[in-house]
Formats: structure tokens, C-alpha cells, sequence
């Protein structure tokens, strides 16, 4: 049994701006993305220029806050919205969706993929690769936070979190910050180089993601006022089921169409 760390989920603050350690993961996750997508686009013949990398995360950001937050109320919050549709825009009180961040991040791509007269897999297969490295770094965002933490256990790595009761838990934050996040993204990273067809980076992410998550909701405390839907799964598991289902298709059509 381990102790949780005692870390101040504030780093400074100054009068009334505090700078938090959860917004400074996402700032890292941000900056990597930035530096990876500019590498790629400086390769040869990538058919992207570092000014169309700028547009196209600047609409990955909004697609993302703005789907992760309708996603969180919408997937989790539902009985509570509807009585107070405010909450929608409550962003300081928390609550992100990684599901509903990737619909938002779908939607802003579809829409610069058609400003651009792209395909949209040319640019979900070019975004991809971004994504893994933010979510760890979001993960350990959680960690700091002592949120969302695992379920109890034996375990002689289980941590007593603040707020989880006296009970050790796996720290299901770091199984995601190690499985979404490094391993995921040196798969799609190696995976890229083998030069694949259109449509099989996309649809590679959204299977691993979708996959790794299922098998951490087996570890993760599942969210008190939704517990253990009536099919035996929690929400996590059911909103990555379809990704499972929808990237095996979609590199199976990747590879379809590159042999007709």
C-alpha cells in the first residue's frame, strides 16, 4: 500500500490567477502535438506547410473543449442538465469527456478537411499521432488531482487517495497516462512509418484507444451516480465499444480499397 503523494494541484498563484498543474499537462500535451505535427509536415512530399498545421490544431483545440465539455454533460450529467441547462457553461466547476472530445475533434476536422479540399482521412490520418501524448499528459493531470482514481485493491502498488476512503486503489489514472498515452502513440508513431493506406491511421487509433480504455474501466472506480450500467459494463466501456467496432472497419476498408 502506498500513500498518495501529497502534491499541490496548484503550482503559483498570483492575486486571483492561480496556475494549476492539470491546465500546465494539457499545455505540454498541446506543445508536443505542435512540435510533432510540425516535423511531419516538414518531411518530403507530406503535402502539409507549418501554417496549415497551426489552422488545423487551433481547430483540433476548440473541437476538442467544446466536445469534451457537451460530452461530459450530455454522457454523465444528463438527469442534472436538464434541470439546469447552465451547466453546460460551467466549465470551472469540471467535467471533460474524452468521447465527446473526440466528436468535437471529428466534427472540426470534417469541417478543414472540406475548407481545405481535403479528404477527411487525410487529415484524421495526419492528427492521429498527435492526440496519444496529450491524453498521458491529461492522465497525469488526474493523478495530481487525486481524481478519478481505480478501484479498490490488494495490490502492493495501490495508493490510499484523498477522498477515496481508507482502502488502496489502483492508480487507474496511470494505467491510462502508460497504456493511452506512451504505448499508443509509439504504435501509431511505427505503424505510420510502414506507409499504410488512407483511412488505417485513423482507424488504428480509435481501435487502440478504444480498446486500452475498455480493458483500464475494468480497474477504474466507475462513476458514482452511473456505476455499472444494467449490461454489465460502465460508460467508459460502452462509449468504446463502437470505437473498437468503427477503427477494425475502417482499416479493414483502408486496406479494401487500396487492393481494388
Amino acid at each position: 500500500m502506498i500513500a498518495f503523494p501529497q502534491i499541490d494541484p496548484i503550482i503559483f498563484s498570483i492575486g486571483p490567477v492561480a496556475v494549476r498543474w492539470y491546465g500546465l499537462m494539457y499545455l505540454f500535451g498541446f506543445i508536443f502535438a505542435y512540435w510533432l505535427a510540425n516535423r511531419m509536415a516538414d518531411k518530403k512530399d507530406s503535402g502539409w506547410t507549418r501554417e496549415e498545421v497551426s489552422d488545423v490544431l487551433f481547430y483540433g483545440f476548440v473541437g476538442v473543449v467544446a466536445g469534451g465539455r457537451i460530452g461530459y454533460v450530455l454522457f454523465y450529467q444528463t438527469a442534472y442538465f436538464l434541470t439546469n441547462p447552465l451547466y453546460l457553461f460551467e466549465i470551472w466547476s469540471g467535467g471533460m469527456s474524452f468521447h465527446g472530445g473526440l466528436l468535437g475533434v471529428i466534427a472540426a476536422l470534417w469541417w478543414f478537411a472540406r475548407k481545405t479540399n481535403r479528404k477527411f482521412f487525410q487529415v484524421s490520418d495526419f492528427i492521429a499521432p498527435l492526440v496519444p501524448f496529450g491524453l498521458a499528459t491529461g492522465r497525469l493531470g488526474n493523478f495530481i488531482n487525486a481524481e478519478l482514481w481505480g478501484r479498490t485493491t490488494d495490490m502492493p502498488w495501490g495508493i490510499v487517495f484523498p477522498g477515496g476512503g481508507a482502502l488502496p486503489r489502483h492508480p487507474s489514472q496511470l494505467y491510462e497516462f502508460f497504456l493511452e498515452g506512451i504505448v499508443l502513440l509509439v504504435i501509431l508513431l511505427l505503424y505510420r512509418r510502414k506507409n499504410p493506406p488512407m483511412g488505417a491511421v485513423s482507424g488504428l487509433f480509435l481501435l487502440g484507444y478504444g480498446g486500452f480504455r475498455f480493458i483500464v474501466e475494468f480497474f477504474r472506480e466507475p462513476d458514482a451516480h452511473l456505476g455499472v450500467l444494467n449490461v454489465g459494463l460502465t460508460m467508459g466501456q460502452v462509449l468504446s465499444t463502437p470505437m473498437i467496432i468503427i477503427g477494425a472497419w475502417f482499416m479493414l476498408r483502408a486496406y479494401q480499397k487500396a487492393k481494388s
